[in-house]
């Protein structure tokens, strides 16, 4: 099932998710909706927030198209562990369509989580896995990768979605 995906500026994108209570057959069949309307979008990450549920969790897939897809569900992701060393990546996001800017983060983290099974994980992600993992835990914090920006920029691609979100309300 493809979700509908909020779009910047959106209230609900700035909001304090709450933590996940337990993985249950729901919470599953959301993780596996919004794999779906990710892999539809395209992207390599998706929040909840992004669907409107305030909850601690996002999917994500940054295998390359020559490996094997490797989709990951992450219930109430921690950062348990950064490196010093920082890595720039061009970050987009499926919230602020068409729009890509370059954002320091630590090239490498660790991240404790709960799996689809209800089992408790940690995972060392690297390179855009790292990029991603942290993107999505902003996410849940109510930060967008815009929110790295200057001032200026940030309010120039607020125009550009506001300008959007009219266009697709007029169809």
């Amino acid at each position: 099932m493809i979700l509908p995906i909020l779009i910047h500026p959106d209230p609900r994108l700035k909001k304090l998710c709450d933590p996940f209570d337990g993985v249950d057959d729901d919470a599953r069949a959301m993780a596996d909706a919004m794999l779906e309307t990710m892999y539809d979008a395209p992207g390599v990450g998706l929040a909840a927030p992004q669907i409107g549920k305030t909850v601690r969790m996002f999917v994500m897939d940054c295998a390359k198209d020559e490996e094997d897809p490797n989709p990951m569900a992450l219930f109430n992701p921690v950062v348990t562990w950064a490196s010093e060393e920082k890595n720039v990546h061009e970050e987009g996001c499926l919230s602020i369509p068409g729009q890509f800017e370059d954002v320091t983060r630590p090239a490498e983290v660790k991240v404790g989580f709960i799996d689809k099974d209800g089992k408790e994980q940690e995972e060392h992600f690297t390179g855009l896995w790292a990029t991603c993992a942290q993107h999505e835990i902003d996410h849940l914090d109510g930060i967008l990768f815009v929110d790295y920006l200057s001032r200026m920029k940030r309010s120039m691609i607020t125009k550009k979605m506001q300008k959007l979100k009219k266009e697709l309300a007029a169809g």
